[in-house]
């Protein structure tokens, strides 16, 4: 493997800019969460689902017979069902105190989250949540398309170049990259400049680290199936509401802020132990 792999690099970051460029070669004057803008988007992004795969077909080397274009691009059966699982508990306890927190002033803590997880459990509220067009965005069409083109078509690119480290690393730049386009919506909306800037530079930030997250879960478990539905959760919790946390009178507050910090040090420390490559069948990409 080379330290430096520009064909790659390249390669990757024009399949981030077709990625962002279909989602604007329609005419578009209406604003992104207007439904025909998000069904247009939609179908950009199934687009992009297509071609993808062809990206890792022709500039992907394949080091073995043995290992099929989709076993590289993480869809594979052996292994499934604990990658399904353990990285979303993971992710969990990383969200443990926003989980939390979002249950505090309920009567009772433990029934609050009782009636939650009936909640999510009900059929009916799966159907009117999918009655929104903003949903069908945010928790199933852009996770899928993000990961699939973002992780399962680039890193299986990347890592013939570069270590699984590094990989880590660089795949998440085009990531964020790719989501400074959001500026262009903020300018729709009259947003001020300074504004612009600072938020895209935060969104960034937040989308780089995420793909860091991401690209450590490929590589570790060789599947693409997990990385959905993480992101997907990403996405129904949000960021942190540490503002609101601070609202919270003492002690209350300073007993929020423990559960927050104790989910992030036990997800720091489980985070290798519960993505052990052998749970998942992975021999791939040691990391």
């Amino acid at each position: 493997m080379s330290s430096w792999c520009p064909k790659e690099i390249c390669v990757c970051f024009f399949l981030s800019v077709l990625y962002v460029g279909s989602l604007y070669i329609w005419k578009e004057t209406q604003r992104r969460d207007d439904p025909t803008t998000i069904k247009k988007r939609c179908i950009s992004v199934f687009f992009m689902t297509v071609v993808s795969p062809f990206f890792v077909i022709w500039f992907g080397s394949n080091d073995s017979e043995e290992v099929t274009l989709w076993t590289r691009m993480g869809l594979r059966l052996e292994g499934l069902v604990p990658a399904l699982l353990l990285p979303m508990i993971l992710t969990c306890i990383l969200f443990l105190g926003p989980i939390v927190q979002s249950h505090v002033g309920q009567t009772n803590l433990l029934q609050s989250l009782y009636s939650s997880v009936c909640l999510y459990l009900d059929p009916l509220y799966w159907y009117n949540t999918s009655q929104n067009p903003i949903w069908w965005r945010n928790q199933v069409v852009a996770p899928f398309s993000e990961e699939f083109t973002f992780r399962a078509c680039m890193l299986p690119i990347l890592l013939q170049c570069v270590s699984p480290g590094r990989a880590v690393f660089i795949a998440p730049l085009f990531f964020g990259v790719a989501h400074l386009h959001h500026a262009v919506d903020r300018v729709r909306a009259g947003i001020d400049l300074p504004t612009i800037i600072l938020v895209s530079s935060f969104q960034f930030l937040y989308t780089s680290v995420f793909g860091f997250y991401s690209a450590f879960l490929f590589i570790r478990t060789g599947h693409f199936l997990p990385l959905f539905a993480v992101h997907a959760f990403c996405n129904h919790m949000g960021l942190p509401e540490l503002k609101n946390m601070m609202r919270f009178g003492s002690p209350l507050r300073y007993k929020l802020l423990a559960v927050h910090v104790a989910g992030l040090v036990a997800w720091y420390y489980l985070i290798f132990p519960l993505t052990e490559p052998a749970y998942f069948s992975n021999t791939r990409y040691p990391l």
